[in-house]
């Protein structure tokens, strides 16, 4: 599809916020619900389930402040878990950034808007951001982001009460739904063959290192996963050149 002139940068954000109606966000608003049901059982308060919701944004961070509560953490090891997890940020602010800014976007709008950049708003921009024009590319982020992050926090506050009620099956698939978007729509957005070999790392080490370290196992599993896919990588391309 062609990049579509004409439109002003109201109609952009008015288009990144029509977003909420498609599959990603959809699915994504369904694992909330699967959330919501997780913090009751987990007697967190309504107030800080809908804070959490906002403030820490992606799921999987919030998922682990929880779990750690449950565990009896302490403090500062609920705070390290919980940035470990989303320093997984990080590369996807700095690979979104240089593809929506221009010359004249300020640094403080940017810096704003990382605070909504999760796994679902990054797949769903880079999908369609190279058929928005430049100069508009921060508003049509700025209304998927800010549109679906409203609509999770409102969605927490509306069931909360009433997702006890739920059968736990229900509860539970509506939960999993998101780890099953989040790696097909990583593996369909990764350009290169080295994140592909890492996801297959990952997902193979994993369940390896739960049972070897279960309270970090997600960190070694990429830690050594990616590792591993850089030097496979580097490997095949050797071969290659070789051949």
């Amino acid at each position: 599809m062609s990049i579509i002139t004409g439109r002003s940068g109201l109609q952009w954000f008015l288009t990144g916020v029509r977003g909420i109606a498609s599959l990603p966000a959809i699915i994504l608003m369904s694992a909330f619900v699967g959330f919501s049901g997780f913090a009751v059982e987990a007697g967190i308060p309504l107030g800080q389930t809908v804070f959490m919701t906002g403030m820490i944004w992606a799921l999987p961070a919030k998922v682990l402040l929880v779990g750690s509560i449950l565990a009896g953490a302490s403090l500062p090891a609920a705070f390290i878990t919980v940035t470990l997890s989303s320093i997984r940020m990080m590369p996807m602010v700095a690979s979104l950034v240089p593809e929506i800014r221009t010359a004249k976007t300020p640094t403080w709008l940017l810096l704003l808007l990382s605070h909504f950049v999760a796994i679902t708003a990054y797949v769903f921009t880079m999908e369609r951001i190279h058929n928005v024009p430049r100069e508009h590319r921060v508003a049509f982020f700025a209304g998927f982001s800010m549109t679906v992050t409203s609509a999770n926090i409102l969605l927490v506050a509306l069931v909360y009460s009433t997702v006890s009620s739920l059968p736990a099956m229900l509860a539970g698939a509506l939960f999993f739904l998101t780890p099953v978007y989040f790696l097909t729509s990583i593996w369909a957005s990764t350009r290169d063959r080295a994140g592909h070999i890492a996801m297959i790392f990952g997902l193979a080490l994993g369940p390896v290192f739960h049972q070897v370290a279960p309270e970090f196992d997600i960190l070694y599993a990429g830690i050594v996963g990616g590792t591993l896919a850089f030097f496979a990588d580097r490997a095949i391309r050797a071969r290659k050149s070789r051949s």
